[in-house]
């Protein structure tokens, strides 16, 4: 039977990966999921390349998905004089308005939103948090510190302001014109970066009006604070490690990884590990033995992908790392203690209908030795209820709709399916039975188990269980 790669993995596209040839590439290396990072590169190029991932799922004749991450408040330092300058510990910098270029005392900052926010004794890390420096006087126009962390420092370098919520919104006017380039251009997914309230999502909801589901970006310990009203606003979470990296201590970014993993298997939002996860692979064609391990952990604690980022669109080896990801998946997968610690780790479900059937569903269909789980969704809500369980069975999902069946390629365990909606029982069966046989789930004799929401085709209402045998001619109920 047919084995699926229920981790999903996600490879961002860039230079190294733009042509139809190498997302047939990447594809058949096991991902499923594109990446398009508005950070960089133009509409022209992130046209190309969404272009040629639509043109491989055609030929694939199955969905694949497609992220726009746009770039959010990215805060950066202006420019220097000379290039760059060296900071000394101790010594006083000056960051302003003032548009002139800076020096070894002064530069500027075109976001006068931190002058308002910080205070004497705030902490700005620079640089990925290279360069620290203190607040030790503010005004609306300019912030006075002290250097805590000196080093070189070059022109547009980052700027981050930990445990400080900004008085900014989570979208800039370039990433209006790029969502607006994005959603007409059809992508599955918007990434929201610098996420620091629920309100930020809510917000862009009113922008995307349901035409993408919305990933929020976790990267400011504001957001981790606001976690559970962050995760049930929005559709899906991305654990971005770098910039969360640099504002929390290096030592609380595990912790904080595996309880946004828990808190989304909880309610049921798609999860996503992301940043330098194969990070040496940018420039060498096998990864550290830490790399493939921290890999492995995050498939273990049940995320739904993982994500390779400059791996993929600017390294030397994008194939081999994609390659070398789906291995350590599929490894991890074999091991028993794999489903062991999912259903340890399994949350309880709701006292709802829906959530009683799909923990049934995942039962009966584990202990009847059942090849496959099928169900019937309309906006993908049937199936997010079933990936909560983390059945030991690929999950076939059904939908007539083709935006709902690119985003669930997103979920754990699923294989994505376009199917007509279905008339009544007998024709639910049919078509549950017929494409799992085709898709190489199931063999004749075999058993399935089925569930859906009746009246067909009404999103939310997960009401329904039936186990169904496989025939060539025949399937029948029981």
């Amino acid at each position: 039977m047919k084995e699926i790669q229920k981790t999903r993995i996600v490879a961002t596209l860039g230079p190294s990966t733009t042509t139809k040839e190498d997302i047939t590439k990447l594809f058949r290396a096991g991902a499923e999921v594109f990446r398009l990072n508005f950070s960089h590169g133009s509409w022209e190029d992130h046209q190309k390349r969404f272009d040629a991932v639509r043109e491989v799922e055609n030929k694939a004749g199955r969905p694949l998905a497609i992220i726009m991450d746009i770039q959010g408040p990215k805060l950066r330092v202006g420019t220097f004089a000379k290039g760059a300058v060296k900071l000394v510990d101790g010594a006083n910098f000056q960051l302003d308005l003032e548009k002139t270029p800076g020096d070894e005392t002064r530069v500027n900052m075109p976001h006068p939103e931190i002058f308002q926010a910080v205070q004497p004794g705030t902490l700005l890390l620079l640089d990925d948090g290279r360069i620290r420096l203190e607040v030790i006087e503010n005004s609306e126009k300019s912030a006075k510190t002290r250097v805590v962390t000196g080093g070189k420092l070059s022109d547009r370098k980052g700027v981050n302001v930990p445990n400080v919520i900004l008085p900014l919104s989570a979208l800039t006017e370039k990433d209006h014109k790029d969502l607006e380039f994005g959603l007409n251009m059809g992508v599955d997914w918007v990434a929201l970066s610098f996420v620091q309230r629920p309100e930020d999502i809510a917000y862009a909801k009113t922008l995307i009006q349901g035409r993408a589901g919305i990933i929020a970006k976790i990267e400011k310990p504001s957001a981790v604070e606001h976690l559970q009203a962050i995760v049930e606003e929005s559709d899906a979470i991305m654990v971005a490690r770098g910039d969360l990296g640099v504002e929390i201590p290096t030592e609380d970014v595990p912790i904080y990884q595996r309880q946004l993993v828990k808190a989304c298997r909880k309610v049921g939002r798609p999860v996503i590990i992301a940043t330098q996860m194969l990070d040496s692979m940018v420039n060498q064609p096998i990864p550290t033995r830490a790399e493939a391990s921290d890999v492995a952990n995050a498939v273990y604690s049940g995320a739904d992908a993982v994500m390779l980022s400059a791996e993929t669109a600017t390294g030397e080896y994008p194939f081999e790392a994609v390659a070398l990801m789906s291995r350590i998946i599929k490894r991890v997968q074999s091991d028993p203690g794999y489903a062991e610690n999912l259903a340890h780790e399994r949350p309880k479900p709701n006292a709802t209908a829906p959530d009683a059937i799909s923990a049934a569903v995942r039962q009966i269909g584990e202990t009847m030795t059942c090849k496959a789980i099928v169900t019937y969704t309309t906006s993908g809500s049937t199936t997010l209820r079933l990936c909560r369980e983390r059945p030991d069975l690929p999950i076939v999902s059904l939908t007539p709709r083709e935006d709902t069946a690119r985003r669930m390629v997103l979920a754990w365990g699923v294989h994505s399916c376009r199917a007509p909606d279905a008339n009544d029982l007998e024709d639910m069966m049919q078509t549950a039975t017929h494409q799992t046989r085709i898709d190489g789930f199931s063999d004749e004799g075999d058993k399935i188990v089925i569930t859906a929401g009746v009246p067909f085709s009404i999103p939310g209402k997960t009401n329904l269980l039936r186990i169904a045998t496989v025939h060539p001619t025949l399937n029948k109920i029981e």
